[in-house]
This record gives structure tokens, C-alpha cells and sequence, in this order.
């Protein structure tokens, strides 16, 4: 029982944090035996006319109250005259959302009355692109205006297949919990991603703001759940880099309650589930022991066995407790029960509009970890499905342009 116990819970501690450590060690390390080569940027100054052309994607859905908003944010976005091209893809959508597109001629409008889902969108978009590089991001994003020149610059290297941009969400000082825990996470995750990129490559990028090369663009099954996931992971099965560029961001404001961004959650650990199952070389050693130890640390530990393991955890550290193991096994069983402790006073707090900072962390970790238990359940329940309803997400504040 205690070998079982001191083996899970090193599991646990490699998965939210030993990765992180060893991560970090490993990329220092690499720059110190090869030092970093900055990414030739002069294509967004003077030369421009080494970037590759390039093709923006956005599939909106029902975005009737912020698309104008991401349209202008798209037609300030820098890039060479000549080079880029717009695509709204509103496939589905009910509300005014192709009415107000097809006001801006600078941007092409595709639209169908059946909606078929966003990867569906997605498919019937790149039958359109004609350009080297396409990225693709979210209707209720913005992006900083140099963002297209930021992610188009690192395609000189012929190594590289895709570009993750950076996610920051925007979280105020009364932010609640599922704000400031969603902030805190993404800010963690942009660190992992940083030094990922640095290490080899980033394992799986997010919708809000990636991009890859238009000639390796990989179909994927249209019941995909995560298919920003899905696309970029396929790119670096096949040996390219996807690499991290915190240069260009994609700001979002955070979801509008923890229930909110709970049902996002379970989604998004219901689609991680699927892409485990499909993903087939990405774990393999033996194809890329690299991208395997990066895939296995950073995504399959947390979307696996990590949420189930922190149960067995407290259960077993409760046997040895109640059995006198010893005073290590009490403090340990103190310390969960402190730690549990906080996430329950989280939740109450909340529910009364009470807000405590220290205490959103643990309660949006137990959030993010329910999620994912919940979301292996849907999935081999076949209960998720790849078209959703989108979670509700705060109002942007009145000045805040997110630049």
C-alpha cells in the first residue's frame, strides 16, 4: 500500500509539477550547449517581401455581438499589402452574423444555412486557400496587431510546420474564481509551452491563435473534438516543429462562471481523450523519443491518470493515517484535507460572491480535475459531441482593448 502510495503521488507531483522543473533544467541546459538563434524578423520591417503570403480563418458561429468587433481588430492586423486574405466562415448561424460580415468587402464571407460543425467550416475554408501559411483563430479573440507578422516571420525555418500563439485571458482586479483560475492556468501553461518550443516542440496548440503551412494541412474526422489540437499534433507526428510565439496573442475575456467553464472543460478533456486513443506515433518512443516524453508529461498524464490518482491518493493516505503508519502520513493526510479544505471554501465563497483569491487556485485545480474525470466519462460514454454550444464568456469592460 505504501509503495503504491509514494508511486502515485510522485506521479501526481511530476504531472502538475516536476515537468515544469525538469522542463525548465532541460531547456537551460540546451542553451547553454546551443545558444538560442534569434528568429529572422526582418521580413516585418524592411524585407518584406520574404514573408510567406498567408490566409486568416475565423469559423463564427451566432457571433452576432462581437464579430464587427473582431473584424476591425483583423483589418488593423500588419502585414505586406497583397499578402493576406480574410475568411469568415459562419456556417449554421442564426443571428445577424453573415449580415454584418458582408458589410466589410475586404473580407470574404463563406456561409451555408447547415451547420456541420466548426471543423466542418474549417474543411470547406481551406478548399479556398491558395496562400503558403493559414492561421486560424476565434471569432471572440483579438489579436495584437503585429500578430500575423510574429507567426508568418518563423516559417523562414523550413523546419518549423505550425505556430502557436500565445492565449491570455483577460481576468480584473474582482475577478472571480473561474477568472483568476483560469488566468493563473494559462499563464503556467504559456511558460510549459515556451520552454517546450525551445526543448523540440509544443504538443498541441489552441484555437484561439495557431497556424501551420498550408500544404501540410491534414484533414481531420469531422467528430473531432479538439481539432486545433488534432491538426497541429498530426504536423508534428510527421517530424516538423510546431513552435510557440508569446509575440503574437490572442486575448479572450474569461468565462462568465465556474459552470461555464466547467462545460468547457469536459469538452476539452472528453476531446483529449479521443486524441489520446487517435494519436498513434506521438507516444511512440521509438518514432520521436522526444515528442513522446513531451506528449506523455505534458497532455497524457493530466488528461489520464492524474485526476484519478489524486482520488487514490487521498483515499490510501487515509488507510495509513487511520493505521499509524507514521508522522510523515499524517502530515501528508493534514495537508490534503487543508488543501480540499480550500477548494470547499472556494466553492462556498463564490456561490455568495465572497471573493478570496488565495482560495480560487485550489478550488479552480479540483474544477479543472472533476472536468476531466467527468469528460473520460462522456467520451467513452459517446455522450460528446463535435458540434456544442460555446460557453458564455464576461463582457468585455468598457476602454479595454486588450493591445
Amino acid at each position: 500500500m505504501e509503495i503504491i502510495f509514494w508511486i502515485s503521488l510522485f506521479i501526481i507531483g511530476y504531472t502538475y509539477i516536476g515537468y515544469g522543473m525538469v522542463l525548465y533544467i532541460l531547456y537551460r541546459l540546451k542553451r547553454l550547449v546551443a545558444p538560442r538563434k534569434p528568429v529572422q524578423r526582418d521580413g516585418a520591417h524592411n524585407g518584406k517581401a520574404r514573408l510567406p503570403t498567408c490566409t486568416l480563418i475565423v469559423a463564427a458561429y451566432n457571433e452576432a455581438a462581437v464579430i464587427e468587433e473582431k473584424i476591425r481588430n483583423t483589418l488593423a492586423l500588419e502585414y505586406p499589402e497583397g499578402k493576406l486574405s480574410c475568411f469568415f466562415v459562419t456556417d449554421g448561424s442564426t443571428d445577424e452574423t453573415p449580415e454584418l460580415v458582408r458589410k466589410f468587402p475586404e473580407i470574404n464571407l463563406l456561409h451555408m444555412d447547415a451547420r456541420g460543425g466548426k471543423i466542418a467550416a474549417v474543411h470547406r475554408a481551406m478548399e479556398q486557400v491558395t496562400t503558403e501559411v493559414v492561421i486560424f483563430t476565434d471569432a471572440n479573440t483579438l489579436l495584437n496587431p503585429n500578430a500575423v507578422l510574429e507567426i508568418c516571420a518563423n516559417y523562414a525555418d523550413a523546419r518549423v510546420g505550425a505556430v502557436a500563439g500565445e492565449k491570455r485571458v483577460h481576468a480584473d482586479e474582482k475577478a472571480d474564481a473561474s477568472a483568476a483560475g483560469e488566468g493563473f492556468y494559462w499563464k503556467y501553461e504559456s511558460a510549459l509551452k515556451r520552454w517546450d518550443s525551445a526543448l523540440h516542440t509544443v504538443v498541441g496548440s489552441a484555437g484561439e491563435l495557431f497556424s501551420i503551412r498550408t500544404e501540410l494541412y491534414e484533414p481531420v474526422a469531422l467528430d473531432t473534438v479538439l481539432d486545433d489540437f488534432m491538426i497541429s499534433m498530426r504536423i508534428a507526428e510527421r517530424g516538423y516543429r510546431v513552435v510557440y510565439e508569446p509575440g503574437a496573442y490572442a486575448t479572450e475575456m474569461a468565462s462568465e462562471n465556474v459552470e461555464e467553464e466547467l462545460k468547457r472543460k469536459i469538452r476539452i478533456a472528453a476531446g483529449g481523450m479521443q486524441s489520446i486513443v487517435r494519436l498513434k506515433r506521438a507516444p511512440n518512443p521509438f518514432v520521436d523519443p522526444l515528442l513522446a516524453f513531451q506528449y506523455i508529461s505534458h497532455r497524457v498524464l493530466r488528461w489520464t491518470v492524474a485526476p484519478l490518482l489524486l482520488i487514490g491518493v487521498f483515499i490510501l493516505n487515509a488507510i495509513l493515517f487511520a493505521r499509524g503508519a507514521g508522522m510523515v502520513y499524517t502530515l501528508l493526510f493534514y495537508s490534503q484535507v487543508a488543501f480540499y479544505l480550500c477548494a470547499i471554501a472556494g466553492f462556498v465563497l463564490e456561490q455568495r460572491a465572497l471573493r478570496v483569491k488565495v482560495l480560487f487556485i485550489p478550488y479552480y485545480f479540483c474544477v479543472m480535475n472533476y472536468a476531466v474525470i467527468a469528460g473520460m466519462i462522456r467520451y467513452f460514454k459517446g455522450g460528446q459531441s463535435a458540434i456544442w454550444e460555446r460557453s458564455s464568456r464576461k463582457q468585455q469592460p468598457g476602454g479595454v482593448t486588450f493591445l
